[in-house]
């Protein structure tokens, strides 16, 4: 009997603990408690709510941090006062969503009484844009698609809101949308060379090398930034990689480094392209 009631228990404690899945993308935990998994020798996880500043991005506001005991989560009391934010990127680690369970083991509120602070704009056009920004830059623009076409349905020309926009339908490779928005864009600001280096992404996307060599070509005109005119050649010039085409590839190759700093990451694409040429 009492080898029962200790293999009860000691199964009660695994199941807690698997419960724990660290296989959720911090952008899509937003407005969640999470945890994440602990480091090397640690015994207690990290907890926290993630939110998005409208300003700063993806963040992370520390609570404390937990066991597992055979009853569950046991807080573990912090050694500090005060707030304890990190600002999130690309690169930070996958998190378990706490399940309602969890979050009323640990005492928590469904959500923190501070987050209406942050939420003080939701309905603001600029609020939606910056939300879909905040998106596109960590990679989750699929994402921003829902804030972005929220702006767009109410006013098209919305300041960020078009650029914004293609890129995350450039991004998701829906490029006939993006095609509609950059078109519609460029027809009132046609000098804006951020347009034209997106309308120019997408006509690649879409096939349309000669007409995209053309787009880039107008985009790198109206620019001074000599970081929009590498990138807009470094995309031309691996086109042409792809499609084995010598002459246009030394061309744009020529161009990309004319504009690109002497210390950029696109050596190492350039490099790339011609030790292997012709293996693609």
């Amino acid at each position: 009997m009492k080898k029962i009631l200790l293999l009860a228990v000691l199964c009660s404690g695994y199941c807690f603990g698997q419960d724990l899945n660290f296989d959720t993308r911090f952008f899509d935990a937003v407005d969640k408690w999470v945890a994440f998994e602990k480091n090397g020798d640690q015994k207690e996880y990290g907890y926290g709510f993630i939110y998005i500043d409208e300003d700063a991005g993806f963040t992370f506001d520390y609570t404390s941090d937990f066991k597992i005991t055979d009853e569950g989560f046991e807080n573990i009391p912090r050694e500090f006062q005060g707030m304890f934010k990190s600002r999130l990127t690309a690169n930070t680690a996958n998190v378990h969503i706490l399940t309602d369970k969890q979050i009323a083991n640990l005492q928590l509120p469904a959500q923190p009484e501070w987050l209406e602070v942050y939420k003080r704009n939701e309905n603001e056009l600029s609020y939606l844009v910056k939300i879909g920004s905040s998106y596109n830059h960590v990679g989750a623009s699929i994402n921003a698609l829902k804030p972005l076409s929220q702006v767009y349905a109410v006013n098209p020309h919305y300041e960020g809101v078009e650029f914004e926009l293609a890129y995350a339908y450039n991004a998701t490779e829906n490029y006939e949308k993006a095609f509609e928005v950059l078109t519609k864009a460029i027809s009132k600001d046609p000098k804006n060379s951020l347009f034209c280096k997106e309308l120019g992404f997408t006509l690649l996307g879409m096939g349309e090398i000669e007409k995209a060599e053309e787009t880039y070509k107008k985009g790198i005109a109206l620019t001074k930034d000599n970081q929009q005119k590498s990138e807009m050649a470094l995309n031309m010039t691996h086109s042409y990689f792809l499609l084995k085409n010598r002459a246009k590839f030394d061309e744009w190759e020529k161009i990309t480094k004319k504009y690109m700093e002497k210390d950029s990451q696109f050596n190492q694409y350039l490099d790339y392209f011609k030790e292997n040429w012709g293996k693609q």
